[in-house]
């Protein structure tokens, strides 16, 4: 059971530092500031953002925004060993040992400037990772009071019961969107709702507005439509097509724009039609659905 309640739609802060849009800390303190107007509150992060140099500016950012911490959730991961110049990395690989796992954990702590996270998930799966290692780092932390909830990004359903197994998962945060929806068909997200596993969705806008193809081409041709009948943008509608799955799934917004940003939260709000939602995921596909 979940002990966080995070945001409808989670800020996604990949993007926010020097892999793309370079904010500076009073820029990120400003974004914090947007998104909590907006109703955004948790923002989602790992260790290896901008080569493990994100969370330390939105860290500062934070502190500038002078937002009080329990106005906000915060998320990180760990595990990935990025190729990196901040670190001893030879080659791409992952590490889940015990004392590795507190160790992330607390240069994340010491990078945003708080005494706890309210979400740690281990990135993406690795062949070498033990339960019971990971269970008791994650024991530890909570006991703690270094984290709160602990789930798991990227995994498939049987990785998860192998670590379920030995420690409570709260969150799988997985790619699923209008243009990547096979973990409605797979049983991943079968799987989370029977074992009340929250999922975020990273992507939740899909290929749409950056790849030009015959789906993204059927989507837009639809949305033309579909725009004119709810009056919300396609960005939002997409949304609404995420977070209308019966799993309850929880977008990760990786966008600086302004505008979008203040749209996102619509998506909270809005239900499509049974048939408009069949008709997204039917031009999706290309062919009516089975």
């Amino acid at each position: 059971m979940n002990k966080t309640k995070l945001s409808p739609i989670v800020a996604g802060t990949m993007n926010w530092g020097i892999w793309d849009k370079n904010l500076t800390a009073t820029e990120m303190a400003h974004m914090i500031h947007l998104c909590a107007e907006q109703g955004i509150t948790t923002f989602d992060h790992a260790d290896i953002y901008g080569s493990y140099t994100t969370e330390a500016t939105f860290g500062e950012g934070f502190l500038q925004s002078r937002i009080p911490r329990e106005k906000i959730q915060l998320v990180t991961k760990c595990g990935i060993q990025h190729i990196s110049p901040n670190r001893d990395n030879k080659i791409k690989h992952y590490n889940y040992d015990r004392d590795y796992i507190v160790w992330s954990v607390e240069q994340s702590l010491k990078h945003l400037n708080t005494d706890y996270v309210d979400v740690l998930l281990l990135h993406r799966p690795s062949p070498l990772m033990q339960a019971d290692e990971i269970a008791e780092a994650v024991e530890r932390l909570q006991s703690e009071g270094k984290i709160i909830d602990f789930g798991l990004s990227n995994f498939t359903a049987s990785q998860t019961e192998l670590i379920r197994q030995k420690t409570s998962v709260s969150y799988n945060q997985i790619q699923f969107s209008a243009t990547h929806f096979e973990p409605m068909l797979d049983g991943s997200l079968d799987y989370m709702q029977i074992h009340q596993i929250r999922p975020m969705s990273w992507n939740p806008l899909g290929t749409v507005f950056r790849e030009d193809n015959g789906q993204t081409r059927r989507l837009k041709q639809l949305f033309a439509t579909l725009v004119d009948k709810y009056h919300y943008g396609a960005d939002t509608l997409l949304l609404a097509w995420v977070m209308q799955h019966p799993a309850g799934v929880i977008p990760v917004a990786g966008t600086v724009n302004v505008a979008r940003i203040r749209a996102l939260m619509a998506a909270s709000e809005l239900k499509l039609e049974r048939e408009d939602w069949f008709a997204i995921w039917a031009e999706s596909m290309g062919t009516d659905v089975p």
